[in-house]
């Protein structure tokens, strides 16, 4: 089986014209029966959308944010979105194609998120939050440097932009990893 970073990977910046693939690959990621074929599945604890293009587009014109797209041969397979926020970035909007997940295209995206951010911003911290049943992608993020912090805030229940839970113990942990 080939990997998923045998073939060359294209990463830029997001524009207006990518916002509708970027929804579909998001949601396809997360939500719903095409997301099964992959491990980063909610679909068992959030129905619904997982994003819009309202929240892409917003990502794509913020001035302290990019959202790093990845192609290859021509169509969008993963993306993520960095935010400068002040001594940290911020990473989010994670999905890689559920076809190509477990090939380690997740990994090579992740790393030059980290890289770039150092680069572009000079921060020596990345943090994220996650799910906090999610066990399975926290392990996966701490086998890569980082590391639970035990800060929790509470999921948006009843706004339905973040999907519909299906269970009713969901909240947010943070992670974070020293990029230095």
């Amino acid at each position: 089986m080939e990997s998923a970073t045998d073939t060359a990977l294209t990463f830029r910046d997001a524009t207006d014209a990518d916002v509708d693939a970027l929804v579909a690959l998001v949601d396809s990621a997360y939500r719903g029966d095409a997301s099964r074929a992959g491990w980063t599945t909610e679909a068992d604890i959030l129905q619904g959308q997982r994003t819009d293009p309202e929240a892409v587009l917003e990502v794509v014109k913020s001035p302290d944010s990019r959202l790093l797209t990845v192609e290859r041969e021509g169509r969008i397979v993963a993306c993520c979105q960095l935010e400068h926020r002040g001594a940290y970035a911020y990473f989010g909007m994670f999905a890689v194609s559920p076809a190509l997940q477990g090939a380690g295209l997740g990994r090579t995206v992740l790393t030059e998120a980290e890289r770039r951010a150092r680069e572009t911003w000079g921060v020596d911290e990345m943090h994220m939050t996650v799910i906090s049943v999610r066990e399975d992608l926290i392990a996966w993020y701490e086998r890569r440097g980082y590391r639970r912090t035990g800060r929790m805030t509470p999921f948006p229940y009843g706004d339905e932009r973040f999907g519909i839970p299906q269970r009713d113990d969901l909240q947010f942990e943070l992670l974070v990893k020293e990029l230095a």
